[in-house]
């Protein structure tokens, strides 16, 4: 059995090179995970889990560790073609409480597009889970301000990495990251 996450922090990178592969470990250093074996997770962010600053996080590492996230990645070699990937967090008011972390990856999206839609997603799940009374066809910013009235949410917010496709036809990969601590 697992133990519970204690904290968490929020990352992302852009890698750019003519291998796929390569494209992705270029994202991964720019967002100081690279020396980790990832393991994708869902979306669940922990009850008492505390959110540190990425340098916090980071120092945390050690290489070849089987790091636990909730990655979002995407990438192109289609000459500007727009790619992105954000993560999206909601945290509740009551630490003893779990929140949501939502991944969207793609195509299309401007960065402010993309890391809105991942913030809307995460407080829309928080927010149902939490039986807060909300119109699900509203605007995002008209049901951010009923969350934020309800004070049962404490924050949401989003990580996000975007980038138009290389010029030349290299493969562009974008990823942002929620790292899980022990």
């Amino acid at each position: 059995m697992f133990p519970i996450p204690t904290s968490i922090f929020l990352t992302q990178g852009v890698g750019v090179h003519r291998h796929r592969l390569t494209a992705f470990e270029f994202a991964l250093r720019e967002a100081d995970i690279e020396q980790q074996n990832l393991v994708s997770v869902s979306s669940i962010f922990p009850p008492r889990c505390q959110l540190v600053a990425r340098e916090e996080g980071v120092a945390t590492l050690r290489p070849g560790e089987v790091t636990f996230c909730v990655l979002a990645r995407a990438e192109t070699n289609e000459p500007g073609r727009l790619v992105h990937a954000s993560i999206g967090l909601a945290r509740p008011a009551d630490p003893a409480m779990y929140g949501y972390i939502s991944e969207h990856h793609g195509f299309g999206m401007t960065p402010q597009e993309s890391g809105e839609y991942a913030e809307d997603l995460a407080a829309t799940m928080l927010a149902s889970t939490l039986g807060i009374d909300f119109d699900p066809d509203a605007a995002w910013n008209e049901r951010k301000r009923v969350y934020e009235h309800s004070q049962l949410i404490i924050d949401s917010m989003s990580m996000t990495a975007a980038a138009q496709g290389d010029a030349a036809g290299k493969w562009t990969c974008v990823v942002a990251c929620a790292v899980l601590r022990f």
